[in-house]
């Protein structure tokens, strides 16, 4: 009787086991059904099905303490729910159930799997992973859900830290909300991975610091970097320079540039933006000049006078950067606006005949 009875508890268990088992080879052979359905123009609720179908296999075999051992009962399943996560572009819950089921999925995987006998599922469904997340911050950046889009495309660099694209999408949708801080963090990680876009990206990280923030202090910081990487980025010196004369700190501005000019005396930008030093103060004064009541003439001319003495001490920067570029539309422009300013009709003339020579933009 023992011999018959431990008979039974072993055919019993085997098959148990083989049952399991099973579930799992129906899966493996609904992976390839599906894998066929997506070759043709099978209709999206029919490989939604056979998702499910498959997925629904996987459900039985890790739910059995014998086979939910197996690698491939959980690679499997991490691929099919990767699977509907990419599929499914109309309920956004289910995609973000379906990839959690794929993540969780992926760990037991990873985790049985010692042989790497799973690597090339494994690998499949990590890329399914994260194709569907960087899809589904795609469908809603164009869907104008930006807080959505922003949520997905971090979750793509948390899978990716290295994907650039993401980090600069996550940027872009972090910026159309508004949201400031985070769309410097994410730009700052893109010119950490030495993007080609690093130089246009720092450009906008200090247009928005000053202008939204308006920390000229961190602005400060981020020019400094900047230039460290691209000295030829002229808009950012001028920039800076700005921000001294705002300042106050003429004399920053002036012993700035004046290095930079010295180490590079064929550029002919240092000497716009020397003259511009002096040019900007007169066009405050000028604003203010404007302000003033027409009866108090004296205050007036006080002004007028100050004026011409900044025009005056601009002029010799902008004449060297035509020495050095004699079709330098910055120069030439300025000269135009200071010959207008003060009545000076030849040079007006002069200058306007040269910035009309100019190939146009």
């Amino acid at each position: 009787m023992k011999r018959v009875f431990l008979g039974i508890i072993l055919a019993g268990a085997a098959s148990s086991a083989f049952a399991q088992k099973g579930e799992v080879n129906e899966a493996k052979k609904a992976w390839g059904i599906f894998q066929l359905t997506t070759q043709g123009a099978t209709p999206l609720d029919k490989k939604l099905e056979s998702v499910k179908t498959g997925l629904a296999h996987t459900d039985k075999a890790i739910a059995d303490e014998k086979s939910k051992v197996m690698p491939e009962a959980w690679t499997y399943r991490a691929l099919f729910a990767s699977s509907a996560a990419i599929l499914d572009t109309v309920n956004v819950a289910n995609a973000d159930a379906n990839l959690k089921i794929a993540q969780d999925a992926l760990v037991e995987a990873k985790k049985l799997d010692t042989k790497g006998a799973e690597k090339e599922n494994i690998t499949l469904a990590e890329t399914n992973i994260s194709n569907a997340v960087r899809n589904a911050g795609v469908m809603a950046y164009n869907k104008k859900d930006y807080k959505t889009a922003y949520t997905k495309f971090v979750q793509a660099t948390v899978i990716n830290p290295t994907d650039t694209a993401m980090y600069l999408n996550a940027g872009i949708a972090a910026r159309n909300v508004e949201d400031y801080p985070g769309m410097i963090q994410q730009f700052k990680k893109v010119i950490s991975l030495n993007s080609p876009q690093s130089k246009d990206l720092y450009n906008e990280l200090v247009d928005v610091t000053l202008r939204k923030q308006k920390d000229t202090t961190a602005a400060l910081a981020l020019i400094s970097e900047a230039v460290a990487k691209y000295p030829e980025n002229v808009d950012l010196i001028k920039t800076e320079t700005q921000i001294y004369i705002d300042r106050g700190d003429v004399a920053k501005s002036e012993q700035m540039l004046n290095a930079l000019a010295t180490k590079e005396p064929t550029n002919p930008s240092y000497q716009v933006l020397l003259g511009n030093i002096y040019f900007s103060q007169a066009l405050k004064l000028q604003a203010d000049r404007n302000k003033i009541d027409q009866k108090k003439v004296k205050e007036f001319n006080e002004i007028t006078t100050r004026m011409n003495g900044l025009l005056d001490k601009s002029l010799p920067f902008y004449k060297k950067a035509l020495e050095i570029d004699p079709k330098n539309a910055g120069a030439l422009e300025t000269l135009k606006t200071i010959y207008a300013f003060r009545n000076d009709t030849k040079n007006y003339n002069d200058v306007k005949a040269k910035l009309d020579a100019l190939p146009k933009q």
